[in-house]
């Protein structure tokens, strides 16, 4: 029976299988809650569906939070890659584009999946919609990795945790960008390894990331933490796909996440009392939304 306490029994059992995780996962899920695999699967595809409404609408130029701190800059990544000025190109750019849009709706009470959090909303929808559109993939197949990608985050939020509040911006930013990974090496063709070494170095690459959101809103530094996460993801995902692999495995680097996450003070932990909340633009930020 196939459970989510660590990566390597997902990819264990997906290499004795022979089958994608993600397959696996959606087998399982079907016998363990008693309804199809097609019940499940369009549950699944209508939240792809959303991710996919929530990139449009999020690139609106007019979109403002409701604290008036953020929005437009989706709109302005968006330009930049259509005019040609970007340094990456527009895969690169046209992930950043999404990332940004999720999350700015996000700040503007849009209507978002949390993957796996809000915090973090626009990493997961970004990877995969934007290899989608450079790969030309079909929806099935992205909806199927967005399993994968699920299994990973049960596998994080039963050996570590997924909240800001308990670990850091490292808990929902890395967690996020490990899942993103994960479903971009299965939409790339990697196999199950490979998934585990891009969850593995994705997580690496954000340990230890505070929590400090400015006025006690998901907004600053929250928001281009988004952009940076499905950077991240794609970073991950390449060097897993050339067959690299990562010193550490990733459930060690799950439980090390988790060890960080309790040592951090609890002003790093989303309190809004340190890190960048507590510089003095941050302050005069948080006098500007709510007053003295």
């Amino acid at each position: 029976m196939l459970n989510y306490n660590t990566i390597a029994g997902l990819v264990e059992q997906a290499e004795q299988a022979e089958k994608p995780i993600s397959e696996l996962v959606l087998a399982q899920q079907a016998e363990q809650t008693e309804r199809t695999e097609g019940d499940l699967y369009e549950e699944m595809r209508r939240t792809f569906r959303v991710m996919e409404e929530s990139v449009a609408s999020g690139i609106d130029p007019d979109l403002r939070s409701t604290s008036g701190l953020t929005g437009g800059t989706a709109y302005r990544m968006q330009q930049a890659v259509r005019e040609g000025r970007t340094i990456c190109g527009e895969v690169f750019g046209g992930a950043l584009t999404r990332a940004l849009a999720v999350s700015e709706l996000n700040a503007s009470m849009g209507r978002i999946v949390a993957s796996p959090t809000a915090g973090s909303c626009g990493i997961l929808p970004a990877a995969v919609l934007t290899i989608r559109d450079a790969r030309g993939l079909d929806e099935r197949t992205c909806v199927m990795s967005l399993f994968t990608a699920s299994a990973v985050g049960m596998v994080i939020a039963n050996n570590a945790c997924l909240a800001g509040a308990q670990g850091g911006c490292q808990a929902e930013c890395g967690s996020a960008s490990a899942m993103a990974a994960a479903a971009l090496v299965e939409l790339a063709g990697g196999a199950p390894d490979m998934v585990a070494n891009a969850v593995a170095i994705a997580i690496k690459n954000i340990l230890g990331l505070v929590c400090d959101p400015v006025a006690g809103l998901v907004e600053i530094p929250c928001i281009k933490r988004n952009a940076s996460g499905v950077a991240n993801a794609l970073c991950a995902a390449e060097l897993a796909l050339a067959g690299i692999t990562s010193a550490i495995p990733a459930d060690e680097v799950i439980l090390t996440m988790k060890r960080v996450g309790d040592t951090m003070p609890a002003a790093l932990r989303e309190t809004a009392e340190g890190g960048l909340a507590m510089t003095p633009t941050g302050r005069r930020l948080f006098k500007q939304v709510f007053g003295t």
